[in-house]
């Protein structure tokens, strides 16, 4: 009988414990994920440490999220080689799979065909996350990014000095000024 104790609190500690860490917050490290792309690529968080990361939820349906992809698109184009990286990841009441293909071939930003981890309660879309290149989360908002918005949110962060425990995939020189919107 004792045992049975020990096992359901053990559950109910673990289970606590998931969801305390389940929450994204801002200025805290960012929870871990797991995303496979549309290429079949597995990339977890842990591979792209040393990285300015945007996880970038949208929707096929969403005027802004359509404006905001081929601004993302321009941005890490510029940026990738300095660290850069952002996932695009289609809400689930957007179209099958089969019908974003076309658009994620013409894009070099990763497509996210299936997402594990904490990101997926949304409240609007587009949302975004911005990871820092220590791990940290330091934006989580549901709105649109403009070119203005990335210059003063994504530049300094990729300014910021590789962490040491960090292997960066990138080269880490420092970027000079942003593309202009299109």
């Amino acid at each position: 009988m004792l045992n049975w104790r020990w096992a359901i609190a053990g559950a109910a500690a673990c289970i606590l414990a998931s969801a305390a860490q389940a929450a994204p917050k801002v200025g805290e490290l960012a929870p871990d994920f797991t995303v496979t792309t549309f290429g079949g690529r597995t990339v977890k968080l842990a591979d792209m440490k040393g990285e300015v990361i945007i996880l970038n939820f949208w929707a096929t349906w969403c005027g802004p999220c359509r404006e905001e992809l081929p601004l993302l698109e321009e941005f890490f184009k510029a940026y990738n080689k300095y660290g850069f990286q952002v996932l695009a990841v289609a809400t689930e009441d957007s179209v099958p799979e089969s019908q974003l293909r076309p658009l994620a071939s013409k894009m070099t930003i990763p497509f996210v065909k299936r997402l594990k981890g904490p990101y997926r309660q949304l409240n609007a879309v587009p949302t975004n996350y911005v990871i820092d290149r220590s791990g940290k989360l330091v934006y989580a908002q549901a709105a649109a990014f403009d070119v203005d918005a990335l210059n003063a949110i994504v530049v300094p962060l990729l300014r910021e000095p590789v962490p040491r425990s960090a292997t960066p995939v990138a080269s880490t020189t420092e970027p000079n000024a942003a593309p202009t919107q299109h």
